[in-house]
């Protein structure tokens, strides 16, 4: 088992890495830094045909793991599924939005996925509605506590250049 991949993808329209190169840690820890657990979000390809979020779901990295079979070496994440909520973005926003995968059961979706299947970081926003958010909401339960996220596409360039 492992704390943390390194995703490295090329990213042209940021400067600050040789000829584009970037490279973010993706942590799945249950402390981090003295405090609560860190679970992130991360790019699935699945259909590279595609263009945007079209090709692309969310996850979030439950854990990290490897294994060996026939002498074959396999990295993989058990992750917890999201699913598309419609067919475009949010009028209002220009974002999309996710929820939770569940199965027939109203259990959440968790895989086994291959680390190659994963192209880089996301980064979540939980949907609010018309409700007040509680003082006593912390980030690392954001998660946890939101039923709908929008899939933030201003967190750096390439993020807005990939997913829209």
């Amino acid at each position: 088992m492992y704390s943390s991949a390194v995703a490295i993808f090329h990213a042209p329209s940021d400067p600050s890495g040789i000829g584009g190169m970037c490279r973010e840690h993706i942590r799945a820890v249950s402390e981090w830094r003295k405090g609560p657990a860190r679970y992130d979000c991360v790019f699935v390809n699945l259909n590279p045909e595609l263009k945007g979020m079209r090709s692309l779901d969310v996850v979030q990295v439950l854990l990290f793991f490897s294994f060996e079979f026939q002498n074959e070496f396999y990295p993989c994440a058990l992750v917890c599924w999201f699913s598309c909520i419609g067919d475009e973005p949010d009028e209002d926003t220009g974002m999309w939005r996710v929820e939770s995968e569940l199965d027939s059961d109203g259990q959440p979706v968790i895989l086994v996925i291959h680390l190659d299947c994963i192209f880089r970081a996301a980064h979540l926003i939980g949907v609010c509605g018309h409700q007040f958010l509680p003082r006593n909401l912390y980030l690392h339960q954001s998660l946890d506590v939101f039923r709908a996220f929008y899939v933030n596409k201003f967190i750096d360039h390439h993020a807005f250049e990939i997913a829209f």
